[in-house]
């Protein structure tokens, strides 16, 4: 079970993720929207492969507003601000769309990664 209430930025967020899925591992998933995919492949951590999976997430609704729209822009400039790491127009096209109020939030992005993952039922509370 994820608990919102322990979530109210992206890293809080990984912390919850890395206690619900990765207790019994001796690395923890670091801040990553592709680990986070990757490790809803299963294969470690707490999931095995594609067995299904049931996944409640308490404080949803709280949680849509942690990794929202101001979560989300502030993560996006950070990105601008390592054109080194990332690329810049990519970056700034989605946060464009989210000014124009288009774009996906954080969470949607995490949401849909979730829901690519057919094994994984989500269950909102």
């Amino acid at each position: 079970m994820l608990d919102g209430t322990r979530i109210h930025d992206i890293p809080s967020f990984y912390d919850e993720i890395n206690r619900v899925f990765m207790a019994e591992v001796d690395w923890t998933l670091g801040p990553s929207l592709d680990a986070l995919d990757d490790m809803l492949y299963g294969g470690y951590g707490a999931l095995d492969g594609d067995a299904p999976v049931t996944l409640v997430w308490t404080a949803f609704e709280k949680n849509r507003q942690d990794l929202g729209v101001e979560t989300t822009r502030r993560f996006l400039q950070a990105k601008l601000a390592h054109p080194e790491r990332f690329n810049l127009a990519h970056v700034q096209r989605q946060l464009d769309a989210l000014e124009a109020g288009t774009g996906q939030t954080y969470f949607e992005i995490v949401l849909e990664i979730l829901a690519s993952h057919p094994n994984i039922e989500l269950v909102i509370r």
